[in-house]
C-alpha cells in the first residue's frame, strides 16, 4: 500500500495546525493576560510607523505574538515530521499487523475506496487504511472509543478520511458504495441472529463487485461467530479462512464480479 498526500493539503493542514494551536493558547491563559498581549501589540504597531490601524492587524499582531511565544515550528519542520509520522502509520506492523494479513494485502490503497472498519479493537485498523488512502468510515457504540479514532487521525491530518459515526452496527446503513468490510470479533456477536442476517445483507448489497468482507473468527481460543453461519451468509460469493503469519484466523469473503 501506499499514498501521497497533495502539498496544498498538507499546506491547508499545517495552516489549521497553527490556527489551533493559538486558539488553544488563548483559551489557557485569563483575560488580563490577553489585553496585556493586545496592549503589546498595538506598541508593536506604532513603533512600525503604523499610526492607524483596524481591528483585524491588531488581532493579527496579536496572533504573531503568540505563535512567537509558542515557538511554532516553520511550515518546512512541521512538514518533516507530519510526512515521517503518516509513514509509519502506513506501516502494518505500527498496529500489530503482519505484512501478510489479509487487510493489507485484499484492501487496495486507493482514494476512492471506501471501507467500513466496526468494532473497538479497530482503531489501528483504520487508522492504518486513512494512512494508506482509504476513506474510511469507522462504527462503534462507545462515542469514547470513536474520538479517539478522530483524534488520532487528526494527529497526522487523517480527518478528512476517517468519518467516525457513534452507533450500533444494527442501526446503522451505507451511504455510499462499499469496497471493502472489516469486522472484530465482537461486531457481529452483539447483534441476534436474525440482526446478523439483516445487517450482512445490507453490507453484501452496498458491496461493489469484486470487494471484501473481512471477520476476525478466533479470538483467545473460541470462535466469535460461527463459521457455517458466516459461510451460510456468504453463500455465492468466494469464501475462505485465511490464516497470517501470526497464526490468527479471518474470514474473508470475496464478492463476485457479475
Amino acid at each position: 500500500m501506499a499514498s501521497h498526500q497533495p502539498q496544498r493539503s498538507l499546506k491547508h493542514e499545517y495552516e489549521c495546525f497553527v490556527e489551533q494551536e493559538i486558539e488553544n493558547y488563548k483559551d489557557s491563559i485569563p483575560r488580563s493576560a490577553i489585553l496585556r498581549i493586545g496592549d503589546e501589540a498595538v506598541a508593536n504597531l506604532r513603533a512600525g510607523e503604523q499610526v492607524a490601524f483596524g481591528e483585524l492587524l491588531l488581532w493579527a499582531e496579536v496572533d504573531r505574538i503568540i505563535r512567537n511565544r509558542l515557538r511554532i515550528p516553520s511550515y518546512a519542520s512541521w512538514r518533516r515530521r507530519r510526512l515521517k509520522l503518516i509513514a509509519e502509520y502506513r506501516r502494518p506492523e505500527r498496529w500489530g499487523l503482519s505484512a501478510d494479513a489479509p487487510i493489507v494485502r485484499e484492501i487496495p490503497s486507493d482514494a476512492e475506496a471506501h471501507v467500513l472498519v466496526v468494532g473497538a479493537q479497530q482503531e489501528g485498523t483504520a487508522l492504518y487504511l486513512a494512512a494508506n488512502g482509504c476513506q474510511v468510515t469507522a462504527v462503534e457504540e462507545d462515542p469514547e472509543v470513536v474520538e479517539k479514532v478522530i483524534a488520532a487521525a487528526g494527529v497526522v491530518g487523517l480527518t478528512s478520511r476517517v468519518n467516525g459515526c457513534v452507533t450500533a452496527l444494527g442501526e446503522w446503513y451505507p451511504e455510499a458504495p462499499l469496497h471493502a468490510v472489516v469486522c472484530s470479533p465482537a461486531a457481529f456477536e452483539r447483534l441476534t441472529a436474525g440482526e446478523r442476517e439483516r445487517v450482512i445483507e445490507i453490507l453484501k448489497s452496498a458491496t461493489l463487485d469484486g470487494g471484501v468482507h473481512l471477520v476476525q473468527t478466533l479470538v483467545a481460543g473460541h470462535s466469535a461467530v460461527e463459521l457455517d453461519e458466516l459461510r451460510a451468509r456468504y453463500r455465492g460469493w468466494e469464501v475462505s479462512i485465511v490464516r497470517d503469519e501470526t497464526k490468527a484466523r479471518t474470514f474473508l469473503a470475496r464478492k463476485n464480479v457479475a
